[in-house]
This record gives structure tokens, C-alpha cells and sequence, in this order.
């Protein structure tokens, strides 16, 4: 009876989490905004954020970099408050109302992997970080560089981060027209998740979270991209938000039981 009771515990941060995917996300201009749908099979971690779950079991005080290019410093939002760093932070406070938490935002337009991991004693090192949430990849695919090229900086970042602490989390490239009309994205995208399983560090699958909306959701793409054809929206940066939110809450928490989130938005 006391192991039952301690997993109906454990599976409450969760509940409230999947929960809290419902809330209101911004409308599109011109009609109602969709569902934003986020299965936790395609959001779920593969490791728990052991550094993170610490800082949440002492009450205190929480720092997250986000550090990345355009998409994460927030181009195609109509106000920084609409980027995906922003919104995240919105998120989080509710999932975690009792740790004061920071996510600073480090995204710079136009970025490579060679450019972030150039500024990553100030950009992140500097900002004593608790986790680290690093997006990469477009860039290098949109210029048709070979993502293979960059595999000893991804290293070198994440062995960074590992030597203050931090927790890691990679963020893969959208899943936009100026992407997958080239070919190397696919393989990109799987080169950005079995270095992340090689290398023991997490991966939110924002390419799968993206198409699944296409596919799955039947939500047409000039809903969630931008008129650039590249970069995310505000309906597109929250919904975003909202599952790396519930992956965060997940994995800094386990053990817990996975259920998928399907909730209308108003």
C-alpha cells in the first residue's frame, strides 16, 4: 500500500502538467487558433534532468540558457515576449510556482554550430546555467553545409556544459518549407539524434513535433510558419513552449507514467 501511494504521488507533477497543455495559447490573426497537440511519445526525454530535479527538490532558484539561432532568439514572433525562450519561461513557472525561474535567452540570427560554440564561455558558461537548451542545425542545413562537419563541436559544447553541471537538452531543426525542400534535412535531423544518444544527452524532436502537426493534425503549415517560409510564429513558438515544457516537468520528475495530451485551445 505505501509503494502505491508513492506512485500516485509521483504521477501528480505530471498530471498537472499535461493539464497545463490545455491553457490558452495566442490566437492567428484571422481565425481560431488550433489544437495544439503534443503526444509525450514524441516530446518525452530519454534521460531524466537528474541536476534539475535537484534544484526543484531544494526550492531554489533555477537558470536555463536557451542558446541557438533565429528560432530561438525569436525571429517571425511578434514580440520578444512571443519567442520561444519567453514563453518557456511562462510555462515553467507554473509547472514549478514554488523555484524562481530565469531562461535566458542567447539566440543569435544566422548562427552555425562553429559560431555558438565561439561564445559559449560567456554566452553560457558565464550565466551558471542549471540546464542548457541548445538548438542546432538549420542553418547548417539551409546553406547546404554537411552537418557531419560540425560533430566535433556539438561534442565540445556539450562537454562544456557537462564541466559546469549543467543539464543538456539539443533542440533539432523546425520542420518548415525552407527546410525540408532540402535534402540533407532528413539525415540531419537523425545525425542531431543519434549524437545526442551517443553522446547521453536529451533531445526534444522539434522536426517530429512540427510534422506531426502536418500529418497528423492536418493543421496547414502558413498556420504555424511564418510568411518566410522558415521561421515559427507565435501560435507556433507557444505551442513549442508548451510541450518542452511538459518534457522538462517530465523528466525532471520521473518516475511518472506517459500519457498522450490532446487539448483544444481557445
Amino acid at each position: 500500500m505505501q509503494g502505491t501511494g508513492l506512485a500516485i504521488r509521483a504521477m501528480k507533477p505530471l498530471a498537472v502538467a499535461a493539464c497545463l497543455i490545455g491553457l490558452a495559447l495566442p490566437a492567428r490573426a484571422g481565425g481560431p487558433a488550433p489544437s495544439c497537440d503534443v503526444p509525450l511519445n514524441l516530446v518525452r526525454m530519454a534521460n531524466p534532468l537528474s541536476h534539475l530535479a535537484q534544484k526543484l527538490a531544494g526550492k531554489e532558484p533555477i537558470v536555463i540558457v536557451a542558446i541557438g539561432s533565429s528560432s530561438t532568439a525569436g525571429a517571425g514572433a511578434s514580440t520578444p515576449a512571443a519567442n520561444y525562450p519567453s514563453r518557456l519561461a511562462e510555462e515553467l513557472k507554473q509547472h514549478f510556482p514554488r523555484n524562481p525561474i530565469a531562461v535566458i535567452n542567447r539566440g543569435v540570427n544566422g548562427e552555425e554550430i562553429a559560431d555558438m560554440l565561439k561564445r559559449f564561455d560567456t554566452a553560457v558558461v558565464a550565466a551558471k546555467p542549471d540546464l542548457v537548451l541548445w538548438q542546432l542545425g538549420t542553418n547548417s542545413i539551409i546553406r547546404d553545409h554537411s552537418l557531419a562537419e560540425h560533430r566535433r563541436s556539438i561534442h565540445d559544447g556539450i562537454e562544456k556544459i557537462r564541466a559546469i553541471g549543467a543539464d543538456v537538452v539539443l533542440i533539432d531543426p523546425q520542420f518548415a518549407p525552407k527546410v525540408i525542400v532540402k535534402p540533407q534535412a532528413t539525415q540531419a535531423v537523425r545525425l542531431i539524434a543519434t549524437t545526442a544518444k551517443s553522446e547521453d544527452v536529451d533531445l526534444f524532436r522539434r522536426f517530429d513535433v512540427m510534422k506531426h502537426w502536418v500529418e497528423v493534425d492536418h493543421i496547414a503549415v502558413e498556420t504555424f510558419v511564418a510568411a518566410d517560409g522558415l521561421h515559427l510564429n507565435d501560435w507556433s513558438y507557444a505551442c513549442m513552449a508548451k510541450g518542452l515544457g511538459v518534457a522538462i516537468a517530465e523528466a525532471a520528475q520521473r518516475p511518472v507514467i506517459s500519457a498522450s495530451v490532446n487539448h483544444p485551445m481557445p
